[in-house]
């Protein structure tokens, strides 16, 4: 971190690093990881503190997150910025893609092995579907939970898909074991978009893509559904593309720049 960093940016980059950590950490191991001198952080951890936003342990010469951390994190989970990010850019994609086929656009998040709807925007032309706001569907069925799945590390999908029963059959047809769900998972890498056909609903299939947070994680899914027969493989690429733009620009304005955008 360069020396002319300003001191904003410092703190913002401490309490990110202690948010990450897996318990406190010592001024010594704050310094290392930020490049910085050991007296800087010192001077930033004492002004943080008397703002409440970080705490010290002097029994273990710790640092870690203090009171007014959680509350700013607390007052942005009130503000529901996610979807008041999302919701204008939901709301254009569905429009876009109405010059494709008629198709339902929707944000989704892992809920567990689960995919948990927050935004869904319908277009001039009904097309009925289960994914309303506030549904849950299984991931490892879902064009929206997959493409989530496909960005998180394989140890942390075997954990949410241990076994047979971890999956769910609605149709007959997508992934009912660990190996099936991976190559599927694996094909979708590669194409860049995840898609299912009939798993959910007989006659309606879906495109996704993930957008990621600031550190590169993936937060929520765009998703776009339509009948099957409305939609041959050149207008499912072209809704992917659609669904891809929406996705960057929810991951821009997650990540707060056009930096680590990676959908």
């Amino acid at each position: 971190m360069a020396g002319n960093v300003p001191a904003a940016t410092r703190a913002l980059a401490v309490l990110r690093t202690l948010a990450s950590a897996a318990s406190p950490l010592t001024a010594a191991s704050l310094a290392r990881d930020l490049c910085l001198p050991r007296s800087s952080v010192y001077h930033l951890l004492a002004a943080m503190e008397d703002a409440g936003f970080v705490t010290h342990f002097p029994e273990e010469g710790r640092w870690g997150l203090g009171v007014g951390a959680f509350e700013v994190g607390a007052a942005y989970l009130r503000h529901d910025p996610l979807e008041r990010l999302a919701r204008p850019l939901v709301q254009r994609l569905s429009a876009e893609v109405s010059q494709i086929t008629p198709a339902v656009a929707h944000l989704g998040v892992l809920h567990g092995r689960e995919t948990l709807y927050l935004l869904k925007e319908t277009p001039s032309t009904p097309v009925t579907i289960v994914a309303e706001v506030g549904v849950r569907l299984p991931a490892s069925l879902t064009a929206s939970g997959r493409a989530l799945l496909a960005d998180l590390p394989p140890a942390q999908v075997r954990a949410l898909f241990p076994d047979v029963a971890s999956f769910v059959d609605r149709t007959g047809a997508g992934p009912m074991t660990l190996r099936s769900l991976n190559l599927l998972l694996g094909a979708e890498r590669l194409r860049g978009w995840a898609e299912e056909d009939g798993f959910i609903t007989a006659g309606l299939a879906s495109v996704a893509i993930a957008s990621h947070d600031h550190d590169g994680r993936p937060a929520a899914s765009v998703g776009l559904t339509f009948r099957s027969d409305q939609a041959d493989g050149d207008a499912r690429a072209a809704l992917a593309a659609a669904a891809r733009r929406c996705a960057r620009e929810i991951t821009r304005r997650l990540s707060g720049s056009s930096l680590n955008i990676r959908s």
